[in-house]
């Protein structure tokens, strides 16, 4: 069970109640998941999802590499929601059924395109470690380039923040997901 309340317009702080209502423009406030976390600070929802939007739809990288960034960070920070979210549409994007259901189990990785190994390896060893080493870095790099390597960085650290506002607060799943639970 969530554990904010929903926000209202009255809810939020004094001073940001513009940006509430730009925000559900008429409608529904986000009742799960990262928005329902943000809205609380509607100035920096504001912020957050247009880093998101400009990762989802500007970005250099292939719509497979970004939902498979996703889907590593996911799984690395357990997030349940944020893989029901992506792992459909992973697929959908070019991410092989065997590697999504692999990453989901923690299984082993076999016979990996040489860049869906590069950013389960990059997420991975950071993720783990807290740091990216020579060869890590070095081989995203060679894949993705400066602006491509940039972005992947960015898509799995603002999936991670989102992670961690869904984790902490305890937002609830939708209740019609289909993808198995992650094994956590």
């Amino acid at each position: 069970m969530a554990r904010l309340p929903l926000a209202t317009r009255e809810s939020v702080p004094e001073g940001q109640q513009a940006a509430f209502d730009a925000i559900v423009q008429g409608g529904a406030t986000p009742n799960r998941g990262p928005g329902s976390v943000t809205i609380h600070v509607p100035e920096a929802a504001q912020r957050v999802t247009a880093l998101n939007q400009y990762l989802r739809r500007d970005s250099s990288l292939p719509l497979k590499i970004q939902e498979l960034a996703m889907l590593v960070t996911a799984r690395e920070m357990d997030c349940q929601h944020i893989w029901n979210a992506h792992a459909a549409s992973a697929c959908e994007a070019g991410v092989p059924r065997e590697l999504v259901d692999a990453l989901r189990e923690g299984d082993e990785l076999a016979d990996l395109e040489p860049d869906e190994e590069a950013v389960v390896n990059y997420g991975r060893e950071f993720f783990r470690t807290h740091h990216v080493s020579r060869g890590g870095w070095q081989a995203a790099f060679e894949q993705f380039g400066t602006q491509g390597l940039v972005e992947l960085t960015l898509v799995m650290g603002s999936y991670s923040m989102l992670a961690f506002c869904i984790n902490a607060f305890d937002t609830d799943l939708p209740p019609n997901r289909e993808e198995p639970l992650l094994p956590i």
